[in-house]
């Protein structure tokens, strides 16, 4: 609701910087917190009951499941949300989005999708104890991806993106100061969100390699 439908979207086409900040709460505010909640079996039970057995039906349909089993893999869902995160912010693309309505708006929904699964992959319950490690990949990628194209907007000579910036002027900034600052949402609150899950993860990861090694060990003291 903040990112598509509050002033900040109206000032997101008109000015870099806050196109920037809505895209982040879209991917690093909703989605994970979205992922994290798992609303899925709660969106199924508000539907009536016989739209939950033909979506019962459709899940076990071998295809399907494969599909999203492939979908919500680590690094099929790093891939896309990467794919996603370099198509859109190609020139090319960005402009037609600032003067198309729908083009903005799959924009959003590439964004956004991609990234629910991405989230959804890295706190997915599949993979054993490995997944924490594998999680933590994908979080070091997707980092370093979102942080690579932050730097080369940040420091770019020139804007990218023609009209992006129509209220910089009376924000007491030139185009190419929007395109910084926004390069500087892209680059620095992701990475901390980011350092964040991966510190989450490998304390996860230790703590199970604890458990994992004294429930092997010879000397374990069985009580009861």
């Amino acid at each position: 609701m903040l990112a598509l439908v509050s002033p900040l979207h109206w000032l997101g086409e008109r000015l870099f910087v806050a196109h920037m900040m809505e895209h982040e709460v879209l991917m690093i505010v909703g989605a994970p917190l979205i992922a994290m909640s798992r609303p899925i079996a709660t969106i199924l039970w508000a539907l009536p009951s016989g739209a939950r057995k033909r979506i019962g039906v459709w899940s076990k349909n071998h295809m399907i499941a494969r599909g999203w089993s492939a979908l919500t893999d680590p690094f099929v869902a790093t891939a896309l949300h990467g794919f996603a995160l370099s198509s859109w912010h190609m020139p090319i693309l960005y402009d037609l989005v600032l003067r198309s309505v729908a083009a903005h708006r799959l924009q959003h929904i590439c964004f956004f999708v991609t990234a629910l699964l991405f989230w959804y992959a890295m706190f997915s319950r599949r993979g054993g104890h490995s997944r924490y490690g594998i999680a933590l990949a994908c979080l070091f990628l997707t980092s370093l991806h979102s942080a690579i194209l932050g730097i080369l907007i940040t420091l770019s000579r020139q804007p990218w993106y023609v009209g992006q910036s129509e209220l910089a002027v009376f924000c007491g900034l030139t185009p190419l100061e929007d395109q910084q600052l926004a390069g500087l949402i892209m680059w620095v609150p992701p990475n901390l969100v980011y350092l964040g899950a991966a510190l989450y993860f490998a304390a996860r990861w230790i703590a199970s390699a604890d458990t994992s090694h004294r429930e092997r060990s010879p000397y374990a003291v069985v009580s009861g």
